[in-house]
């Protein structure tokens, strides 16, 4: 029999940590080897960072962007260990940072782990390369809970960007993250976004296809963050399989070649 798979937990006390830890622990496959969280955090199950990454076979987080940069960088120096990042709102240098760590050890990391999502993406995709831009105009929405603090979402940034690869130009080039005041027309090819915080919403996202005489929405709804707890823990499970690199959902679930 296959020893069980050694993963510790970092921002052990969040509630994606919690939930992390949960589903660990409900599994045959998987061992709860160690939880983790910042210097100081005072909880009885916790131990030091370089206690658990010293035997861990993999390390699932879910924290800030500036721990997991930090926490990439040492497992890469260290060695030895896969890594998961669930973290949302990251800025470009620290995404190439944690691509120069993947360079070491596999990193998965990903804006959102639910399937539902993954395949989402695909189907965004699909529509955005078969609705022409010049009639169909493109919008994302999505609501969280209160608590999150970074928009628009790591999702919807990802289902934005499969829409501009759908469409073979660069979110970057046609993104519109908020309006305000007087905005004039909608140019053509804008793909918007729409953000609500609030209550305990775990995740709502919707891509919108408007064009003059019909409307398509692709959406998604999470009911229970437990689900991306779940879909993190099979990452870290596939992950300590694979050599260095930089990973998503996408290959985890074999749903690269289903990307434009």
């Amino acid at each position: 029999m296959t020893a069980p798979v050694r993963i510790a937990v970092a921002g052990a006390l969040g509630r994606m940590g919690q939930a992390v830890a949960a589903v660990v622990e409900g599994r045959g496959d998987a061992d709860l080897f160690a939880c983790f969280d910042r210097p100081g955090a005072e909880d009885r199950r916790l131990v030091d960072r370089a206690s658990a990454l010293a035997a861990a076979q993999v390390v699932i987080d879910f924290s800030t962007p500036k721990a997991s940069v930090e926490l990439a960088q040492v497992c890469a120096a260290q060695g030895g260990l896969a890594l998961v990042i669930g973290s949302t709102g990251f800025d470009a240098d620290q995404i190439a940072a944690i691509d120069r760590a993947a360079q070491a050890i596999p990193i998965v990391r990903a804006g959102n782990f639910s399937l539902g999502v993954n395949m989402l993406l695909g189907l965004v995709a699909q529509a955005a390369r078969a609705l022409a831009a010049s009639d169909y105009d493109i919008e994302v929405f999505e609501a969280h809970h209160r608590r999150k603090v970074d928009a628009p979402s790591g999702t919807a940034i990802m289902l934005a960007e499969a829409a501009a690869g759908g469409r073979g130009v660069a979110l970057e080039d046609v993104a519109r993250p908020a309006r305000d005041g007087i905005t004039g027309a909608r140019p053509e090819g804008e793909i918007g976004y729409s953000v609500m915080r609030g209550g305990g919403i775990v995740g709502e996202h919707s891509v919108v296809f408007a064009a003059e005489d019909e409307i398509l929405t692709l959406s998604h709804s999470a009911r229970d963050r437990s689900l991306f707890a779940r879909g993190a823990v099979e990452a870290g499970l596939w992950a300590v399989r694979q050599p260095p690199g930089a990973y998503d959902m996408q290959d985890v679930l074999g749903l690269r070649k289903t990307n434009p």
